[in-house]
């Protein structure tokens, strides 16, 4: 009977040493998780149907950048599904050295609808938005979600005012 318990144990104990779906669930924690939206505003519509009649946009490019003192060492990029989502997988080691979120920078980079193409800075889409605080750890799962970033249309466009008027003109 001891030696039947024995073999069982042994065999359990083979199955989760070599079992591949174990092994994948522990990579997880070696990875990074960047999610969040992207989706367009109107500007020319009233204030509630700005605010909450935004779409999503899909085909976005999103990236992210991250820098170890003064030097690029992972840059990637997504782009955003019908739900105007994006998700980005960063390995939290690059070349032997672990990576430190806080480095790394997701922005906005392009959107394919000519109709919503104006980068807007809400939620740092267009200067970009440095990790934090993870928003969802999960054992070994570690996800930041930002946003929701947004494109607003042509129409929307702010003029630059940097230039004074006497500046690059001819009157």
């Amino acid at each position: 009977m001891a030696r039947g318990k024995f073999f069982l144990f042994l065999a359990a104990s083979v199955f989760l040493v070599y079992n591949p779906t174990i092994h994948a669930w522990k990579d997880e924690g070696q990875v990074i998780h960047v999610g969040g939206k992207v989706m367009c505003q109107d500007c020319t519509q009233g204030w509630n149907e700005w605010v909450h009649g935004s779409r999503p946009i899909k085909g976005c490019k999103v990236s992210i950048m991250c820098m170890d003192k003064h030097r690029v060492v992972y840059h990637a990029s997504d782009e955003t599904d019908e739900e105007g989502e994006f998700e980005l997988k960063v390995d939290k080691l690059i070349d032997g050295k672990e990576l430190k979120a806080a480095g790394c920078l997701v922005r906005l980079v392009s959107s394919p609808d000519p109709q919503c193409n104006i980068l807007t800075n809400f939620a740092g889409g267009q200067s970009g938005v440095n990790l934090g605080q993870p928003t969802h750890v999960f054992r070994d799962l570690v996800k930041y979600t930002l946003g929701p970033f947004y494109y607003t249309s042509p129409m929307c466009e702010e003029p630059d005012t940097s230039e004074t008027p006497t500046q690059g003109r001819n009157y």
